[in-house]
């Protein structure tokens, strides 16, 4: 048996959720990703039980899911069970084999770096985002026997970020998957910003909730959340 645990936001309810309409997930809180998964152990034989949790929750640490709140909450705070009510690794590695972790698509809002890199600031800088994620990395490799995977940035709509922004992303999204993912650990990366963009530098309109709304739009979640369960099964199985 494999407990795998997803924490997210709204950009990561969108793919949870998938094409099913949503009075039916309202009633039976089952979304794309859970049946495809019923599916797969059905036909397999496999016990992989996956479920969800909103991280962090609005109240009382605030509804902020960027690299510093990870950091702040995991490596600044870790070490007990909670803190203000989030569970840390130390917590969540006794109950869950796997975990995967995302930020929602105002991470790619990025101004420029100031050359003073920060790792306790919350601005949402590359040059901090780099000092956080190693942080992380260095964290994780502390509970070996956990999967970690790690979402690409998400990105917005040409309408709500500058060209300025997205490129500062691309940039973050490319140190991510080569140089800070690493082969042979315990930590995988899932390219979200690959699928979403299809090779744009912004999140395309066809891809998004509207123009003005960088959300996931409801076709493009149903082509993605199959991927993305196929990924998890293909990590989970890679390292058994």
């Amino acid at each position: 048996m494999k407990n795998i645990l997803f924490l997210h936001h709204s950009t990561g309810y969108s793919i949870w959720v998938g094409n099913t309409n949503k009075y039916i997930y309202k009633l039976t809180h089952k979304g794309d990703v859970q049946r495809i998964f019923a599916a797969y152990n059905k036909k397999n034989k496999t016990e992989y039980n996956i479920t969800e949790l909103s991280f962090p929750k609005s109240v009382p640490y605030g509804w902020s899911n960027y690299p510093f709140d990870y950091y702040n909450i995991w490596v600044k705070n870790g070490g007990g069970d909670e803190y203000m009510t989030e569970p840390t690794l130390e917590s969540l590695t006794r109950k869950y084999d796997v975990i995967i972790f995302k930020h929602c698509f105002p991470v790619s809002r990025i101004p420029e770096d100031t050359g003073n890199p920060n790792i306790d600031s919350e601005e949402k800088r590359v040059e901090n985002y780099k000092l956080q994620y190693n942080a992380l990395k260095k964290k994780m490799l502390q509970f070996p026997d956990t999967i970690f995977i790690v979402w690409t940035p998400a990105v917005c709509t040409k309408n709500q970020i500058s060209s300025e922004e997205a490129n500062r992303t691309l940039q973050f999204y490319k140190w991510m998957v080569d140089e800070w993912d690493e082969k042979g650990d315990n930590i995988f990366v899932w390219d979200f910003y690959k699928y979403e963009t299809e090779g744009e530098l912004y999140l395309p309109e066809k891809n998004a909730y509207s123009p003005e709304n960088s959300h996931p739009g409801r076709e493009f979640s149903a082509r993605t959340a199959p991927l993305f369960c196929k990924d998890i099964i293909d990590i989970i199985e890679s390292v058994s």
